[in-house]
């Protein structure tokens, strides 16, 4: 059902049955090291290239998923999913890899929400019980695409990003007692003309109170209605953008209830400039570290926003503004389905 202009809320509140998270190395030291499924040692995973290994993550990140619930390919009618690097290559090599109906997705950082929207969309409609969405990205491979590789050693501006190097999976179901999904706000692309790709979090931000602002029109609820609402990469610089944002509309918000993925995935020692970023950025926050939370009991409803900077290396090099799109979803767990 529509709700309003551009939300859609699922009376039939698909379940997240079961979900992994995959992560490499320098995730092994962060906050969060705890709630991921694998950690691996090194960013090569036995692979000659970084883009390889970047396909093994998904792979292995789809693979227990699945094995958690007992269920095979044969079980799952549809995959969606995406990353950063071009025309989708490594997702589009893992879903060879699965065998299973593929639609790849490209929100840039966004992409994980914009998947699990999508799928709780077709289980909602009955037009699919077993969805796997998810999202993948790797820090080497993604800045020898939008940046300089590592190799180079380049340096950064205190507002650049560091690119999560994981996957984060999650299988929606028409039945079971998981968390399950009640809405989802689609945002729409806000460019205030910014340029600068090492700030996308300030780019990002007025995306993410769009979408925030649509969601609480849409489904007249309170922003004090979440447990957590929970940003996907706005990083240090796009939190405090973000929240200057909602002084200036007139939008109160507890700020120990409104935190970043990008900010909660490594430790304040951990040389990450601004913050976390990269498409498995809010996958694996969410689909790992919140969602455990919420089985636990710490939370019983979020709205996770995974915020997108949809800038290419192409439209940097012909001087574009860095358009961005955030996507909302409310996911809740306790009390009746019904």
């Amino acid at each position: 059902m529509l709700l309003g202009h551009s939300t859609w809320s699922f009376e039939n509140k698909p379940v997240i049955k079961s979900s992994s998270t995959v992560g490499g190395p320098f995730e092994a030291k962060g906050k969060i090291a705890d709630d991921f499924d694998v950690l691996h040692e090194d960013l090569w995973l036995g692979q000659d290239s970084y883009e390889k290994a970047e396909k093994v993550l998904f792979e292995e990140a789809l693979l227990r998923t699945t094995e958690k619930v007992n269920m095979t390919k044969d079980d799952i009618q549809f995959l969606l999913a995406g990353n950063l690097i071009n025309q989708l290559t490594p997702v589009n090599f893992a879903a060879r890899t699965i065998g299973v109906p593929f639609l790849g997705l490209f929100g840039a950082c966004s992409t994980s929400m914009e998947g699990l929207a999508l799928a709780a969309m077709i289980v909602n409609s009955h037009y699919g019980n077993n969805v796997l969405t998810g999202a993948v990205s790797h820090n080497a491979a993604a800045e020898r695409q939008f940046r300089y590789p590592t190799e180079y050693g380049s340096q950064k501006p205190p507002t650049a990003q560091w690119t999560v190097t994981g996957a984060g999976v999650a299988l929606l179901t028409s039945e079971g007692d998981g968390p399950y999904v009640t809405s989802a706000t689609i945002g729409r692309v806000v460019d205030m003309g910014l340029t600068d790709p090492f700030n996308m979090g300030g780019a990002m931000a007025p995306a993410a109170v769009d979408t925030i602002e649509a969601h609480l029109r849409d489904t007249q609820k309170d922003i004090n209605d979440y447990d957590l609402i929970v940003t996907g990469d706005l990083g240090k610089v796009g939190r405090e953008a973000s929240l200057e944002l909602f002084i200036k509309h007139g939008i109160t918000i507890d700020e120990s209830k409104y935190q970043d993925c990008g900010l909660m995935i490594y430790e304040e020692d951990q040389e990450v400039f601004a913050g976390g970023s990269g498409t498995a950025c809010s996958a694996v926050v969410v689909y790992g570290h919140l969602l455990n939370r919420m089985k636990k009991g710490e939370l019983k409803s979020i709205l996770s926003v995974a915020t997108g900077a949809l800038l290419s290396p192409l439209s940097y090099q012909q001087k574009e503004s860095i358009p961005c799109i955030a996507h909302a979803v409310s996911i809740e767990y306790g009390g009746e389905r019904s």
